[in-house]
């Protein structure tokens, strides 16, 4: 692995704004897209856990990939996530994405149904040879999805297909991720899906993060990333350990993401907006431990 990844080194896993109402708010998508390529985002990714997907419909989907595609115009890369737990659905919605212009696909582990790994390996070789001229990252987030995609299963998916060029980690076991550094292709990447862990998954061979923590403190998780390439191993921590009560304020065991995280870019006068049932905004406490970090990292004034 090197620094030259597909996708660049930071990618956001993108909120979606909705207004008061519930709906999606399409001028503050459009604003925080500015936001996030101004502020060391590489890329975007639409539609993943971060954007409420489970809430989202197909031609909700479909539109923000428009809309995000359009507002990024060439200066960075959109990744759509279209995976889901029907392999039928997956596919239709990734043809979609590719018709639209999308960079890559991001293909989630299916939730809920807990298939084996030769199911695994069936779901995500279907999408792939549906869509050969598009790029596939596979997502594996087993703490939301029940399942783990096991390193063998990755490094056969790798193998097999040229369209599956990465994926993205938040199993949390750097064994496991080693193990698939070892045994993929040398055009395969692995990019961390786990904030907290960003670091530490440079050191066994990832290519950079596909972060949520972004939204607030982007550029200094590149500056993290561009340290550790150029071999400053002091700057890269230090940096790392300045951004872990972001991580700590972002992922609050009393509540899911991205609700803190949305409950922060309110604060900071970004388009954050509500959250969608059965998603509910942060507690008054939860939201007092949020604007503490945003004031201890200098983004929010006292």
């Amino acid at each position: 692995m090197s620094a030259t990844a597909p996708f660049g080194q930071v990618l956001t896993a993108m909120v979606t704004p909705f207004l008061a109402n519930g709906e999606i708010d399409e001028a503050g998508v459009n604003a925080l897209v500015e936001h996030l390529l101004a502020n060391g985002s590489d890329g975007i990714v639409v539609c993943g856990t971060t954007g409420e997907s489970p809430t989202l419909s197909h031609d909700e989907k479909l539109r923000l990939f428009t809309l995000v595609k359009r507002a990024a115009a060439g200066r960075g890369f959109v990744v759509a996530g279209t995976g889901s737990n029907d392999t039928a659905s997956s596919i239709a919605l990734t043809r979609e994405a590719a018709e639209i212009g999308v960079d890559a696909a991001l293909l989630v582990v299916p939730p809920y149904n807990k298939p084996s790994q030769e199911g695994l390996y069936q779901h995500f070789a279907s999408i792939a040879k549906a869509v050969p001229q598009l790029n596939c990252i596979l997502y594996n987030v087993p703490p939301r999805t029940a399942q783990n995609l096991e390193a063998a299963t990755c490094i056969r998916l790798a193998n097999e297909f040229t369209n599956i060029v990465a994926v993205k980690e938040a199993s949390g076991n750097l064994v496991q991720c080693a193990e698939i550094v070892a045994g993929v292709r040398a055009d395969f990447y692995l990019y961390s899906g786990d904030d907290g862990l960003a670091l530490p998954m440079l050191a066994i061979g990832g290519c950079g993060v596909i972060s949520v923590t972004s939204h607030l403190v982007g550029k200094k998780l590149k500056a993290m990333h561009t340290a550790f390439f150029q071999g400053d191993l002091a700057a890269a921590t230090r940096l790392n350990g300045e951004m872990l009560p972001v991580v700590r304020a972002c992922f609050q065991p009393t509540t899911p993401s991205p609700v803190p995280l949305k409950a922060a870019l309110n604060m900071l006068g970004l388009p954050g907006g509500t959250v969608r049932l059965p998603l509910v905004p942060a507690t008054d406490g939860e939201s007092e431990k949020v604007r503490q970090m945003l004031i201890q990292q200098g983004l929010l004034k006292q």
